[in-house]
């Protein structure tokens, strides 16, 4: 190879200056990361787990409601706890699950 390739190759592998921006980002990420070792804090690990306990629930209000004998319908498919409680549960587990996903942990 000539030495215009070596050098064409050379600056092709030669890692470009970031940007300021990017820089501190990174740092700020890693002095975060480092200081706790965990993405999230206690706080927001209970409230991982109250969301999902309220989705849960709901689901579990959601089960049942047919009737033994195929040849008979049932009308308890069609209650308040199934067509509205049920599902107003899993919405809000939802919202605490996103809620405790935003929320920053605290120092």
């Amino acid at each position: 190879m000539n030495a215009k390739k070596k050098k064409a190759i050379k600056q092709a592998h030669k890692p470009r200056p970031e940007s300021k921006f990017k820089t501190e980002a990174r740092q700020s990420q890693a002095s975060a990361q480092s200081a706790s070792g965990f993405a999230f804090g206690k706080e927001n690990y209970k409230l991982l787990f109250i969301g999902l306990a309220f989705i849960i629930v709901g689901f579990l209000l959601m089960i049942g409601g047919g009737s033994d004998d195929p040849k008979e319908f049932s009308y308890d498919i069609f209650n308040f706890r199934r067509l509205t409680l049920a599902p107003i549960l899993v919405l809000i587990g939802y919202v605490i699950e996103i809620f405790a996903i935003m929320k920053k942990p605290r120092d």
